[in-house]
């Protein structure tokens, strides 16, 4: 089993509010959050981004330990993850999580390629925590 933690603080109350971010290996150290960071383009970080970074980063890990499980040695793996926050009433949800992979992998066939990007989404346990729709597109790079 692994563990990993992070912790939150927030300052002040609702828009007034100022947060920060941090994480136990301190690559988010005091990260700043809040309001103005997740809803008005400010500078710092917002949950959904850090979502995104997670899903992206989970979901290329598991297409590359699929790619090796399959005999392919080399290539390069590009993940884009947008996560969409919608208004839910008086509060918000996270409805979707969309995956763009763009990869070169020598000696691949488009439908092998398909088919081991469905079988990481399946794997990977980020996918599986979210509970939205994941949208998943495939190109193979030159």
């Amino acid at each position: 089993m692994t563990t990993n933690t992070a912790s939150a603080r927030y300052v002040g109350l609702g828009k007034d509010g100022k947060g920060s971010i941090t994480t136990r290996s301190g690559v988010l150290s005091d990260q700043p959050y809040g309001f103005g960071t997740r809803f008005e383009g400010q500078p710092g970080t917002n949950p959904e981004e850090l979502i995104a970074a997670a899903h992206a980063a989970c979901f290329t890990m598991a297409t590359s330990f699929a790619l090796a499980r399959a005999g392919h040695a080399e290539g390069t793996l590009d993940t884009q993850c947008t996560v969409t926050l919608d208004k839910d009433g008086d509060g918000f949800s996270v409805t979707k999580s969309a995956l763009t992979l763009t990869a070169s992998i020598p000696g691949i066939t488009p439908e092998d390629f398909a088919s081991i990007a469905d079988e990481a989404k399946a794997g990977c346990p980020i996918s599986k925590l979210l509970n939205c729709e994941i949208t998943l597109e495939r190109s193979l790079g030159d």
